[in-house]
């Protein structure tokens, strides 16, 4: 098997063991991407003697004998909002181009500790927006990758690397992960710091994972969770144990939730199809639930909060640079501009009022099973496809899980989302676990 196949777990079991070195690994991955890259486009910055030299300086390391971090050795991709040092910025667009970052977000940061090896920055959709960026889909290039994380899920999808970085304010995460057909995970809001990290939205951007595997994805979570004083929205609670979770039985068999949103016509006849045939393998663990009739509204209070918010992180843009802007942006820009104090603070009220009817909910349902985007990638580049299947959960910071459990008519992956509530993200990953080897089995 090449190494560049093995799961983020495998490498850090196999590199204390001293089967390879560091620096042999990423010379494997430098020629798989190589090899790869010109087909997918995943990468912004890739500069293979940073990438050696950090794999020279933890193999000495190890010779040392000094303590290994959790991710020692392992190479993880960072999308382009990520301030990370001696790599530039672009954050998708060319206001911002070869921006350098003189210091590493807290994200960056804390993966360095961990002994993670930064392979450079993949590409984002402009400011993280809709607009996308260069990246194809590893399954068909002829398809969109998903977005604004597109770089990170297709440098997962392609074995690039076993790991990677990625952010959502609507459905960033989770909708590449199911484009691309890999594990996304967005944690509950305020678990990760997103300190140096593009903001497009306070109340609404979040940091995710891809990954190949359930345990990986909990594997590098597990190193970036924490509170940061340098972002005030970051939890003082309990660090999740998502890679206990996923080894753990629940102590009942889950109670799932589907849930007949009512934007649910907008899924395509084969995902219709893949979620009938898990409900059938389901039965009787399984119920329909229908939303209270005011939730129709959370993709619209969603908007009047990320575009207001736009129209101020992205001010200076629009002012000094409009030209370089593309239409949907400016758009997105200048309806934000025109939203009164009244409805942005009536559409931020609103998170507060959904979370406390799902905190109830997850009373009787131990996770919302749901789709993570309306079907397979859809044909053509100049869309990231539709993020409607992934607002109600961001808009409520709550924390999913896109598992590549489903094919549909084109042999290509679709994604099966799990929600739970809000700081239970260890019964997130135990059930993500018990389903994957319930379909799977």
């Amino acid at each position: 098997m090449p190494l560049s196949n093995l799961t983020a777990v495998n490498i850090v079991q196999s590199l204390k063991k001293g089967e390879f070195t560091c620096e042999e690994l990423v010379t494997n991955y430098i020629d798989h991407i190589n090899k790869y890259e010109k087909n997918v486009e995943a990468w912004e910055f890739f500069d293979e003697t940073l990438i050696l030299e950090q794999a020279k300086k933890l193999d000495q390391d190890h010779q040392l004998g000094k303590v290994h971090g959790d991710l020692h050795g392992v190479p993880v991709g960072i999308k382009d909002i990520f301030d990370t040092e001696n790599m530039p910025t672009s954050d998708g667009t060319e206001i911002h181009k070869e921006n350098p970052s003189w210091n590493d977000c807290t994200v960056v940061s804390k993966l360095k500790q961990a002994g993670a090896i930064i392979m450079g920055k993949t590409v984002t959709t402009e400011l993280a927006y809709y607009s996308p960026g260069k990246t194809k889909n590893p399954h068909d290039p002829t398809r969109t990758p998903g977005g604004s994380s597109s770089g990170s899920a297709a440098a997962v999808a392609s074995h690039m690397v076993p790991l990677a970085i990625g952010s959502q304010t609507n459905g960033s995460v989770i909708r590449p992960a199911s484009y691309c057909g890999v594990v996304g995970y967005k944690p509950t809001k305020g678990l990760i710091s997103r300190h140096l990290v593009l903001q497009i939205s306070r109340a609404l951007d979040q940091i995710g994972v891809f990954s190949n595997t359930l345990e990986d994805a909990a594997l590098i979570s597990e190193q970036l969770f924490g509170y940061d004083k340098q972002d005030p929205d970051t939890s003082l609670s309990a660090k999740p144990k998502l890679l206990d979770a996923t080894k753990q039985k629940p102590p009942l068999e889950p109670i799932f939730a589907y849930i007949k949103l009512p934007f649910i016509d907008e899924l395509d006849e084969d995902a219709k199809k893949g979620f009938e045939e898990i409900k059938d393998e389901l039965k009787g663990k399984i119920d329909e639930i229908e939303l209270p009739e005011g939730f129709v509204d959370i993709p619209e209070w969603h908007k009047v909060i990320m575009e207001s918010d736009m129209a101020r992180s992205f001010s200076a843009e629009y002012t000094k640079s409009k030209h370089k802007l593309s239409n949907n942006i400016i758009e997105a820009i200048e309806r934000g501009m025109k939203y009164t104090a009244v409805e942005y603070n009536n559409a931020l009220s609103k998170i507060d009022a959904a979370n406390i009817y799902f905190k109830q909910f997850f009373y009787d349902y131990d996770a919302i099973l749901t789709p993570s985007a309306s079907g397979e990638a859809p044909k053509g580049l100049k869309s990231t496809g539709n993020p409607i299947f992934c607002t109600i959960w961001t808009f409520c910071g709550m924390p999913c899980i896109s598992l590549p459990l489903l094919q549909g008519n084109n042999g290509l992956p679709i994604g099966v989302q799990l929600v739970s509530s809000l700081f239970d993200d260890e019964r997130l990953f135990r059930n993500a676990s018990w389903l994957t080897k319930k379909i799977k089995k």
